[in-house]
């Protein structure tokens, strides 16, 4: 299984924690999704560590509201589907390193994932 972040290149949050969990310096892979598109199978490899598709998909996207998506119930199939379509659906960063996976940038996932790499 792949060593890899999946982040926004320009996003100052995920540079910052990159920075703060020695990431960079961690052998991953990095993969600016705004410029290489997360594929089915990446996205399906995520969903299978993080338990759903759900679990990856930000609530805290402009879009999400723009596209009145709080007022709907959205279904596994509908997550994944927004999350391929728009990059701005996943979580970030997302980071899979030694079969784990760390969703988003609550202190947390952060500490945890400091935690791992070191």
């Amino acid at each position: 299984m792949a060593k890899k972040m999946y982040h926004l290149a320009h996003c100052t949050t995920c540079q910052a924690i990159i920075k703060e969990t020695g990431a960079d310096k961690a052998g991953l892979e990095f993969q600016n999704i705004r410029e290489e598109k997360i594929t089915k199978k990446q996205l399906e490899e995520m969903r299978k560590l993080a338990g759903s598709y759900e679990a990856l998909f930000s609530r805290r996207a402009l879009k999400y509201k723009e596209l009145g998506l709080k007022d709907k119930k959205l279904t596994e199939d509908d997550y994944k589907n927004y999350i391929l379509e728009e990059d701005t659906f996943l979580k970030r960063p997302v980071t899979i390193f030694n079969n784990q996976i760390f969703v988003g940038n609550d202190k947390k996932t952060v500490e945890a994932l400091k935690k791992a790499l070191q």
